[in-house]
C-alpha cells in the first residue's frame, strides 16, 4: 500500500466543539440544502436557475471551509493548474453536457417517451418523485460505475481519464477537470440506462443535479467526518483513496454517488485506520497547458 498506510491517522488540525460539529454536519448538511433548493426550483418551474444558485452557494461554502479547515494544508497551495481546471470544466461539463448530451437527451426522451405515451418502458412514473430519483441514482450508477472502471482498466480510455487523475491536489476547482471525451462517455452511458427504462425528463434533471453536487463535495479539500455515511455514499474520504498513485488503492471506489456497485463488485475500499495519501497523481507525465492536455491522449505511445 502507499506510504500513507505506514503511519496512524493524525488529525489535520486541532479541533474544538464548533469545528467538530462542522466536520460531521458539513457533507450531509450542504447536500441537503442543495437538494432543498432544487426542489424549490422545480416547485416554481425554474429548476435550471435554482440549480445554478445551489451550485454557486455550494462552491462558495466549500471554498470558505477549504480555507478555514482544510483536510490537507498543502493542497491549498497553488499548483499552476487553475486555468486548466476551469477550461476543462467549461468544455467537459459546460459544452459537452449542456450543448451536446443535455440537448441529445431531451431530443431522445421526447422521441421515446412522448406525452401521449406516458407508460413507455418499465419506469414507475406513478411513484412519488423522491422514490423515482432514488431509483434513478441506483440504476444510472451501474452505468456510471462501469464507465469509470473501464476508464481505469482499458489503456486507451485511461489516456483520457488520466487528465483528471493528473492533479496533485484535490479541491473544488478541479471537480470538473475531465477530458471532454471522458466526460461524454460517462454521461452517455449513465443517461442511456434511464432512457431505456423510460425515465421522464424531471428524473434525468434530478440525477444530473445530484451528481454535480456530490461531485463537488467529493473533491473538496475540507476536513470532514463521515462515519457510516462512507459505507453508502461517495464521500471525500473514499475518493481521496481513489486518487492514490498506488493502484491497489487507486483502482477502487469507482462509484459517483452511492457505493452500491463497488460493494457488489468488490472494489469498495476505505482504510479507516490510516490517512489517504497526500502525494496523489499519475505515473505518467502530463503537460501543464490546457490545449496540450486535450491533445495528450491522442498522441501515440
Amino acid at each position: 500500500m502507499s506510504d500513507s498506510m505506514s503511519d496512524s491517522t493524525l488529525p489535520a488540525a486541532s479541533s474544538g466543539p464548533l469545528r467538530t460539529a462542522t466536520a460531521w454536519l458539513a457533507w450531509p448538511g450542504l447536500l441537503a440544502i442543495c437538494i432543498a433548493i432544487m426542489a424549490y426550483g422545480f416547485a416554481v418551474e425554474m429548476p435550471a436557475l435554482f440549480f445554478n444558485v445551489a451550485y454557486l452557494l455550494l462552491a462558495l461554502a466549500l471554498y470558505a471551509l477549504e480555507q478555514t479547515m482544510p483536510h490537507e494544508r498543502v493542497w491549498n497551495e497553488n499548483d499552476g493548474q487553475t486555468f486548466a481546471n476551469i477550461a476543462h470544466t467549461l468544455t467537459s461539463k459546460g459544452v459537452v453536457q449542456a450543448a451536446v448530451i443535455f440537448s441529445t437527451v431531451i431530443g431522445i426522451s421526447t422521441y421515446v417517451t412522448p406525452a401521449s405515451e406516458p407508460g413507455y418502458g418499465i419506469w414507475p412514473r406513478t411513484w412519488p418523485m423522491a422514490l423515482q430519483v432514488i431509483l434513478a441514482i441506483a440504476a444510472a450508477e451501474f452505468g456510471l460505475y462501469w464507465a469509470h472502471r473501464i476508464a481505469h482498466e482499458w489503456p486507451w480510455l485511461w489516456r483520457f481519464h488520466a487528465v483528471h487523475h493528473s492533479v496533485t491536489r484535490l479541491w473544488i476547482v478541479n471537480t470538473g477537470r475531465f477530458h471532454f471525451v471522458d466526460s461524454f462517455k460517462s454521461i452517455a452511458i449513465g443517461m442511456a440506462i434511464l432512457l431505456a427504462l423510460g425515465a421522464p425528463m424531471e428524473v434525468l434533471i434530478w440525477l444530473s443535479a445530484i451528481t454535480a453536487f456530490v461531485g463537488m463535495l467529493t473533491h473538496c479539500n475540507v476536513d470532514m467526518k463521515f462515519g457510516p455515511l462512507s459505507w453508502w455514499f461517495n464521500t471525500p474520504e473514499l475518493h481521496r483513496w481513489h486518487h492514490s498513485k498506488d493502484l491497489r488503492e487507486g483502482n477502487k471506489n469507482y462509484s459517483e454517488n452511492i457505493m452500491l456497485w463497488d460493494h457488489v463488485f468488490g472494489t469498495f475500499y476505505n482504510a479507516r485506520d490510516y490517512r489517504p495519501p497526500v502525494d496523489i497523481g499519475i505515473q505518467e507525465e502530463m503537460p501543464p497547458g490546457f490545449l496540450q492536455q486535450l491533445a495528450w491522449p491522442f498522441k501515440r505511445r
